[in-house]
């Protein structure tokens, strides 16, 4: 079992408008995506739930394109 994470990575708008591309094309095709953060490999299923989520709290706000899955051992 891999140990529990938490990690925020941040990306050049360049960056992060290439790995939304290549996301949705992945959900496009019905394909997995594969993304490497923070130097781990992280395989997502075709088949992960897919959710966006805002919060706004003390003056600012944040919107998270969120990919869960249950993780098959």
């Amino acid at each position: 079992m891999k140990k529990d994470r938490d990690i925020e990575a941040t990306y050049s708008a360049t960056e992060f408008a290439d790995k939304l591309r290549r996301l949705a094309d992945s959900v496009e095709t019905g394909t997995a995506f594969e993304i490497q953060i923070a130097g781990e490999r992280i395989y997502v299923p075709k088949n992960a739930e897919f959710s966006v989520e805002h919060e706004r709290e003390d003056g600012a706000e944040e919107i998270e394109f969120q990919l869960k899955w249950t993780i098959e051992e």
